[in-house]
């Protein structure tokens, strides 16, 4: 069910990751995929597994669930995977059929992207999962605070980056809704003809690209009518700040990220 996809959806509690500084967290993420593209070997990917597996254990958030979160990209995973199998043809062939060759380089480079690519939704994911959409906006607000002196405002940038994160199972579940009410009318979406299955997805896009300009324009109408005028001078109801807790999330991570850097 695609409305059962944890994409962008917040659950709140009380764990210590739910605790920590919006802005700490949206650091650590950064400083995680960055540190990510440093890992080479299979001990350096171990370590990675479990700084993300003492993070899941803090989060109180189901490893099971979050697991869910990649259902949807299954088929980008899978493609990354084949396409740097195939395509890396240094290194010793280990097999090769009608002028294909799979290299031991290619399936270790194919691997490794996979890898990085999980880690990178699983991690993102844990951040959607723990934040709510008002502590992400107000922390990117904060952290993109520079663009001022470039005449960007950082405001409407968090902003419209909240929203798009905010609306995505609003939309799978709109998407699911289309699906079952062509499906009742008789529209094939489980054919194994890949070219009909397309098709058969034009009247499903066109009434969810209208239902999305909709709820736009909805939202810019009640966002008006209410006065809402974001910006420098509004003011905030919390103000976050930097505790004990978030020093020691980044000594953590910073643990971790060391030993992925010397045994890369």
């Amino acid at each position: 069910m695609l409305s059962n996809f944890p994409i962008g959806q917040y659950i709140p509690g009380s764990s210590l990751i739910h605790r920590l500084d919006a802005r700490i967290k949206i650091i650590l993420l950064l400083g995680a995929l960055i540190i990510l593209f440093w890992a080479r070997s299979f001990t350096s990917y171990t370590i990675y597994f479990f700084y993300l597996l003492l993070t899941v254990i803090f989060s109180s958030i189901s490893f099971r669930y979050l697991i869910r979160t990649l259902k949807p990209l299954l088929f980008l995973i899978l493609l990354t995977f084949f396409i740097n199998l195939i395509f890396t043809t240094s290194g010793k062939v280990i097999l090769e059929w009608k002028g294909i060759k799979i290299t031991k380089e290619g399936l270790v480079m194919g691997m490794q992207m996979s890898m990085r690519l999980i880690f990178l939704i699983l991690f993102s994911s844990l951040l959607t999962l723990t934040t709510s959409p008002l502590e992400i906006a107000d922390a990117l607000e904060y952290l993109l605070f520079p663009l001022k002196f470039l005449g960007i405002s950082s405001f409407e940038i968090a902003m419209m980056i909240t929203i798009a994160i905010r609306f995505i199972p609003t939309l799978l579940e709109e998407t699911e809704r289309i699906i079952k009410a062509q499906m009742s009318r008789g529209a094939d979406f489980e054919s194994r003809n890949i070219l009909k299955r397309i098709y058969n997805m034009v009247p499903v896009l066109v009434p969810l690209f209208v239902s999305a300009f909709r709820r736009a324009d909805d939202l810019a109408f009640a966002m008006e009518s209410r006065c809402y005028r974001g910006g420098e001078f509004r003011t905030k109801l919390r103000i976050a700040k930097i505790r004990a807790i978030d020093f020691q999330a980044i000594l953590i991570s910073l643990f971790f990220w060391v030993l992925v850097v010397f045994l890369r």
